[in-house]
C-alpha cells in the first residue's frame, strides 16, 4: 500500500475573490515531517520555538475581505521559506556543497538558513551531519511548490486588477523588540517592514501604521524587522506590485513558552480583519483601470 505525501501547504480561498492581495503565513505551521525527529535530539516542543504560530488564524479575517491566504503546514524548524533557496550552512553536511550555494549570508551565520541550523535560542537541531541530497529534496519538493503557487496567485490577481499587495503575515517573540522601549513606553506591537520604502507604496504603509495605532497597539516601522525574502523579492512599487511584511508581538495574543492562545487573540484577529477591509480600499484607489474581470475564487 502506497503512503500518502503529507501536504505541506495550503491556500483558503474566499467565496469571491475581489481584493487584489495575497496573505502569505510561511512560518505558522507546525507539522514535524516524518523522519525528521529521528536527526534531532530536541523536544518536539524545542522544535517549534522559532513557529509563528496561530499567525493563520490572527490574520484570517483576509477572506472576508475577498482575498486568499496561502500557509504553510510545516514546521519552520524543517525548513524556512522565507530565504532564498539554497542558503546553507556548509557545516552541517556530510558532503560538499554545489558552487551556487550561498554559505556566506547573515542568517547563515546565525543558524537561520533556508535548511535551519538552530532553533529558539540557539539550539542545534540536529545531532549529526545531513546529506545535501536531503536539503535538495526539501527544496526541490517543498520550497519550489510554495513559492511557484505564491507567485501564481500573485500573477492571477495582477494580471486582473494590474496592480497587487503580498501581505507578509509573521511574528516576533516580545524578546525581541524589547531594546526599543525608550524610559517607561511599552514595547514595539507590530513592526512593519517594507524595506525602507522599496518594497510598497508609502500610502499602504502608513495607512496600516495609522489603523493600528487608532487600535492602541505600538507601532514601528522597519526596526528591528524591514521584510524578508518573501517582501525583498515581491514588492515592486514601481510596477504596482507591493509587499508589506508585518511582524506581531507573539505577547500579545499567546503564551509564549506554551503557545496557547489567551484572551488577546480574538480582538487582535479583530485589528487585523478591518486592517485586511482597509488595506483592499487603499488597493483599489492606487489600481489603474481594470484590465480584465477579477478571479471568481482564489484556485
Amino acid at each position: 500500500m502506497t503512503e500518502t505525501p503529507p501536504t505541506f501547504f495550503d491556500i483558503l480561498a474566499p467565496a469571491r475573490w475581489s481584493a487584489p492581495m495575497v496573505f502569505n503565513s510561511p512560518h505558522s505551521g507546525h507539522a514535524l515531517p516524518p523522519g525528521f525527529a529521528e536527526t534531532t535530539c530536541l523536544t518536539p516542543t524545542q522544535l517549534h520555538a522559532s513557529e509563528d504560530r496561530h499567525v493563520d488564524e490572527l490574520f484570517s479575517g483576509c477572506i472576508e475581505a475577498g482575498a486568499p491566504m496561502i500557509r504553510a503546514l510545516f514546521s519552520r524548524s524543517y525548513l524556512d521559506l522565507n530565504r532564498e533557496p539554497f542558503e546553507l550552512d556548509s557545516r552541517m553536511f556530510r558532503d560538499r556543497l554545489p558552487a551556487y550555494v550561498n554559505c556566506a549570508s547573515p542568517r547563515v551565520a546565525s543558524g537561520l538558513g533556508t535548511i535551519p541550523r538552530t532553533v529558539g535560542d540557539g539550539l542545534l537541531i540536529y545531532d549529526r551531519q545531513i546529506m545535501w541530497q536531503d536539503a535538495l529534496q526539501r527544496i526541490e519538493t517543498i520550497y519550489r511548490p510554495y513559492h511557484r503557487a505564491l507567485g501564481a496567485l500573485l500573477d492571477q490577481a495582477y494580471q486582473a486588477r494590474g496592480i497587487v499587495l503580498l501581505v507578509d503575515c509573521h511574528s516576533m517573540p516580545s524578546s525581541a523588540v524589547q531594546h526599543l522601549k525608550r524610559d517607561n513606553s511599552r514595547a514595539v506591537d507590530v513592526v512593519l517592514g517594507d524595506r525602507f520604502g522599496s518594497a510598497c507604496s508609502p500610502a499602504i504603509c502608513d495607512l496600516a501604521e495609522s489603523l493600528l495605532q487608532d487600535a492602541g497597539l505600538s507601532v514601528s516601522r522597519n526596526r528591528p524587522y524591514s521584510g524578508g525574502f518573501f517582501t525583498e523579492n515581491h514588492g515592486r512599487p514601481r510596477y504596482d506590485r507591493h509587499a508589506l511584511q508585518i511582524e506581531i508581538n507573539r505577547e500579545l495574543y499567546m503564551n509564549e513558552t506554551s503557545h496557547e492562545p489567551h484572551a488577546g487573540l480574538a480582538s487582535l484577529r479583530e485589528v487585523l480583519a478591518r486592517l485586511a477591509l482597509r488595506l483592499a480600499d487603499c488597493i483599489d484607489l492606487l489600481a489603474p483601470p481594470q484590465l480584465e474581470p477579477f478571479p471568481a475564487a482564489a484556485e
